[in-house]
Parts: structure tokens; sequence; C-alpha cells
């Protein structure tokens, strides 16, 4: 079975592709029978007869007008860029979705929109979709420790949206980014979602992996939406998790896509009017791989550091986390502290959930010193486990 792909000017050669991907001729001196894009057969002797055309399975592609002149028209296809006929009879025009097949072209209009793929991979990309609602159940007494550090980020992050016509009336310049610094566990998001929710600001939580695209632009409209509409709003935070992912310094080896977003990054927050009340936050745990141009003034050069708690902290993390468990006696945080020094406040709040499996397990409600003990020593052996 082989399909007519191209007949020669004079009629008499018919080029013919096959299943395989080769192709053939076929030489007629009175003139081929057989149209272009028909099916045949061909027989042991080389003889061509007609067969059914549904026989020849075609995959169709979709794509996305781009350019349209009188006689031919330009479509991006699985990214690349296709000319075929215009079919007159469609009424082409640039930006339509179109059905096509590679032996015919064009064969109908989906949508006189473009389908956007983005939309495809990541669902509904308007910047709602990445506001998270706020949570009254959290609140600074549920974060423990690092009193100097909660300080600090409520100065540089809560006080400029709260006081933003003040500090503008007082010409001072504005705080656009702080950069949350230190490992993985350390509290960097509950504190950011915790100020958001005492400064009553709108909260965009971005994670870096997740808006990556393949498709070229896409991603800078993702955040370009989101910042465009954080605008709009009486106070907004963005916050940018794992941001090094987004953001990692330009050079000659660098991808294309990253040196993009680095690039929108550094307009959109150079972007912001003395109106805009706007704070950036980025988190990362490698500061030292972001692009410098986002670590100069008027960008992300505030910072908060957040280290491995001291012993003082994980005391009172592990009284403040404790504060909403059933508890049936009194704890000893000040020996488990003791304990766990290099140990990060989620290993430490994972104490809480390995304890309250032992007290189920023995049919009881409320949580006694040796599920307490038996939990700290169940993620002891986890972390030792796992180096």
């Amino acid at each position: 079975m082989a399909r007519i792909s191209h007949i020669s000017e004079d009629g008499c050669t018919a080029f013919i592709e096959l299943r395989n991907g080769n192709f053939g001729t076929a030489d007629y001196p009175n003139g081929f029978p057989h149209n272009i894009g028909d099916v045949v057969f061909i027989d042991a002797e080389g003889a061509i007869s007609e067969a059914p055309q549904d026989l020849w399975r075609e995959d169709h592609w979709v794509g996305i007008t781009k350019l349209a002149f009188a006689d031919r028209i330009v479509v991006e296809v699985n990214g690349r860029l296709r000319l075929f006929p215009n079919p007159p009879e469609l009424g082409m025009r640039a930006g339509q979705t179109v059905e096509g097949r590679d032996s015919t072209g064009i064969i109908g209009v989906i949508s006189d929109k473009p389908i956007k793929l983005l939309d495809d991979m990541l669902g509904d990309t308007s910047a709602e979709r990445f506001i998270v609602p706020p949570d009254k159940n959290i609140s600074f007494e549920d974060f423990g420790g690092y009193r100097e550090i909660v300080d600090r980020a409520r100065e540089l992050i809560e006080l400029p949206l709260k006081y933003h016509d003040a500090l503008s009336n007082i010409g001072a310049r504005a705080i656009k980014g702080v950069l949350f610094t230190g490992p993985s566990g350390t509290g960097k998001t509950l504190l950011a979602r915790i100020i958001a929710n005492h400064a009553d600001a709108t909260f965009y939580a971005i994670n870096g992996p997740e808006i990556l695209s393949k498709w070229y632009g896409q991603s800078e409209e993702v955040i370009r939406g989101i910042f465009e509409d954080a605008k709009r709003r009486n106070r907004a935070i963005i916050f940018f998790d794992e941001i090094d992912s987004l953001a990692s310094q330009r050079g000659d080896d660098s991808h294309e896509a990253s040196r993009r977003l680095v690039g929108q990054l550094l307009s959109l927050m150079d972007g912001f009017s003395r109106d805009t009340n706007v704070m950036v936050i980025g988190t990362t745990n490698r500061p030292q791989d972001i692009d410098s141009a986002l670590r100069r003034p008027g960008r992300f050069d505030w910072q908060v550091h957040f280290p491995i708690p001291n012993r003082e902290d994980r005391e009172e993390i592990l009284q403040t986390s404790s504060r909403k468990l059933q508890v049936g006696e009194e704890l000893p945080h000040s020996w488990v502290a003791e304990k766990t020094e290099s140990w990060t406040p989620a290993e430490l709040a994972a104490i809480w959930t390995e304890a309250a499996l032992l007290a189920v397990s023995d049919e009881r409600t409320l949580l006694m010193m040796e599920d307490y003990l038996g939990g700290f020593e169940r993620v002891a052996r986890q972390r030792n486990s796992a180096v």
C-alpha cells in the first residue's frame, strides 16, 4: 500500500510514499490515472490500483496561524513554523487554531482564537490560581524561636506594606524585594504567610519549578500576569519559593529560558511605581546561585537569614508547636532541645507526628511523656539513617 505524494508537471511520473517512510516513482507514458493524496495498492509486478482512502490512517495536527497571505499561510505546529497553501473557502487569518494533515494542509478552523499550550500544561494560568487564601488559624504565636529574625522580617515587610503612604511621603526608597535564606525546613514559607495574614495582604505563592515551561515566552507571561494582578491590590506579597530555580546566574552556558525569566523579573521589579504596594519575597538555600543583577539595590537587596535554631530556639519551637496538642502531662522540652542540636524546625515538628502515632496505637487520646520521647527517638533514627 502507498500514497501518491506528487505528480510531475507532464503527468507521466508519480512520486509514491510507502508506509515505511520510503519513496518511489512510477512512470505512465500516457498519464498517471490517480491524483495526489490517493491511496493505492502496488502488486508484485508494480501494477497500481486504487485502494480505500481510510486504509491510510494519517495523524492530524493542531497549529496556530501566524501569518496569512492570499495564497499561503504560516502555521506554528509543535513549536515549528510551517508553510501551507491558504484554502480560500476557510477565510483564514492570523491567530486562529487550525486542524490539518501533512498531505492536504489545513482542513478546518477549530477556533478563531489561539489555544495557549501553557493552559493545557498547567490548567488555569490566571493570577488567581496562585493566590493562597488567608489562614486565620496561624499567627506569630505559632512561630516558635527566631525572635530577632521575626522582628526583622516584620520590619522589612509588614511595616512597608501597612505604612506605604507614610514612607512614600517621607521620600524613603521603597523596599521591593526581600530574600529569605537558610536551610530547608527553617520556617521561611510559614513566616511569610503569617506576615501576609497580619498585614492583610494578598499572598501569591509560586513554586519555582511549577511555572517553568518549554514553550517560548509563556513562563514570562504567567509572571507578568501575577505582577499586574498584584499591583491592582491594596497590599500584596508575591512569594517565590526556591527562586534560585527560576533566576540562576546568567552566563554563556545558561539556558535561554532562565535568561529570559531573569530579565522579566528585573523588568517587573524595576517597573514598580510609587503607588505600587507590593513586596516580593524569594526563598533559597543557595543565595550564591541567584543572578547577581537581582541582588542589586531596588531588587532583592534585603536579606533575612534563617539559621539552624540554637538550644533556646529549639525549646521554644517545641513548646510553641505543642500548644494545640492534647497533652496529658508536663513534657521535657528542655531535655529534647538539648538532644536535638543541628535539627531544623521541620524535624522538631516531626516528633509530634510520631508521638501521635504511638499514642493512638495504644488507644489513647492524650500525648504522654513516653510518646514524646518515643517520637524523638524515631525521628532521630530516621535522621541518622539518612546521613
